[in-house]
């Protein structure tokens, strides 16, 4: 699973489908998630939790 911004998102969801080798599920995080979370990728606040 990863929390990704609006920037990292194409990123996350390549990486999903390369470890899984499935479609990924894309969930947007809600407005209290969004302020404790940060991108896995970046400092920048999370959008959205892309999983496999």
């Amino acid at each position: 699973m990863y929390n990704c911004c609006e920037e990292h998102v194409d990123l996350a969801i390549d990486i999903v489908v390369d470890e899984t080798e499935l479609a990924p599920v894309m969930v947007k995080l809600e407005a209290e998630e969004r302020l404790s979370t940060t991108c896995d990728f970046c400092n920048e606040q999370a959008i959205y939790k892309i999983s496999g």
